[in-house]
């Protein structure tokens, strides 16, 4: 029996099917070689500072037949008390999701004890995150260098150009597994009877300045079609969104905007199939999950160029705009406004067939057996 300890901050005990840190939820479903089993030791608040309903708090509490999590309350979270909780799991694996945490990334790479230590960047180390609050990060990884954890560790990046920023922060020597993010993916959605004119557009995300829902409201105050646009997704940071209201309000007659709130990743294949095309403009993702599974469900995706997913007008599945270029993006709103049912439908099978194309699962579970199952040198 293999056991890997997952640190992670948040992870939210309602979702069966998924997750506020979708990656980790989709690896838990769907990668389970035999012998293997997950411990997740995270926060009982959720992202949002709320304390969980609903959950046992301090102890292990099963997730699936092959994971447990131990949602810690504020009190249990001492040095002590971490290290005798993920301690005594005796982890073969130590999977720290993440870079910035105290209680959960620091804490436990310094106090528990596990043959393989391994430090999940999770698209922390990007040009675009490390702009955000950047002093206070510059002064953490200089820490973690005066340290030495780096040579200490291994290192996860979900892709080559991750492992290059993990080379670029912590030198060539760093040790790094590739293993891409394990998608959901969704059945395809023919597209319905789309009409010129008009579109009926979808972000499904975290509200912050890194996802650039702001710069959506901005291109529609120029769009020239009849545009209905639905916002979906917890608020991460509340002045963010208060400038989001005071552009929706200053928008013109022909655009429509709803912010729904949260949704149960259970019910975001039923959210787009109501939609025609997915939108998210972000200054950086590491993956994108809500990308991936937008594309897998036929739904041409408006993103910038600092994500996974590029070259999508070549495919037919998209447009990639710059990531501050507002011109570019109300051209790629417009763009697909105009078009009727026949044309678009040529969009949403490409869409489709692009998401097929990216997601192999035989090659991906063969990176987490290099990892997981592997005895690294």
């Amino acid at each position: 029996m293999i056991t890997v300890c997952i640190c992670i901050d948040w992870f939210h005990p309602a979702y069966k099917a998924g997750g506020p840190l979708q990656s980790i939820a989709n690896l838990v479903q769907q990668y389970r070689p035999e012998g293997i089993q997950y411990k997740i030791c995270c926060s009982n608040a959720d992202l949002d500072g709320s304390i969980n309903a609903g959950v046992p708090f301090d102890q292990w509490v099963p997730y699936n037949q092959y994971t447990e999590v131990w949602y810690g309350s504020k009190a249990s979270l001492s040095a002590k008390l971490i290290r005798e909780t993920i301690g005594a799991c005796k982890p073969d694996i130590l999977f720290v999701i993440g870079i910035y945490s105290w209680n959960f990334n620091l804490l436990p790479l310094l106090l528990v004890k596990a043959p393989l230590k391994i430090i999940s960047v999770r698209g922390m180390l990007h040009a675009g995150a490390l702009s955000q609050k950047s002093l206070k990060k510059k002064i953490y990884l200089a820490i973690w260098k005066l340290a030495g954890i780096h040579r200490r560790y291994f290192f996860h990046a979900t892709d080559a150009v991750e492992k290059g920023f993990i080379e670029q922060n912590f030198g060539k020597q760093a040790r790094v597994f590739v293993a891409g993010n394990i998608p959901r993916v969704f059945a395809f959605q023919p597209a319905g009877n789309k009409k010129a004119g008009t579109l009926r557009l979808v972000s499904i995300a975290l509200i912050s300045p890194m996802k650039n829902i702001a710069l959506v409201l901005d291109a529609l105050q120029h769009c020239k079609h009849e545009i209905e646009y639905s916002i979906y997704g917890p608020v991460k940071e509340e002045v963010y969104w208060q400038q989001c209201e005071a552009k929706i309000k200053w928008l013109p007659s022909n655009i429509s905007v709803t912010y729904h709130g949260d949704v149960i990743p259970t019910q975001i294949e039923n959210t787009l199939r109501t939609h025609e095309v997915f939108i998210l403009p972000s200054k950086s993702e590491n993956f994108g999950h809500a990308i991936a599974e937008a594309l897998s469900a036929g739904k041409p995706v408006i993103t910038s160029q600092h994500t996974p997913f590029n070259e999508l007008e070549q495919a037919k599945a998209g447009k990639n705009i710059g990531v501050e270029n507002l011109e570019e993006l109300t051209a790629a709103i417009d763009f697909f406004a105009a078009m009727d049912a026949n044309e678009f439908a040529g969009w949403n099978k490409g869409a489709n067939e692009c998401a097929n194309k990216r997601m192999d699962m035989q090659a991906l579970k063969g990176e987490y057996d290099a990892m997981f199952l592997s005895k690294p040198v």
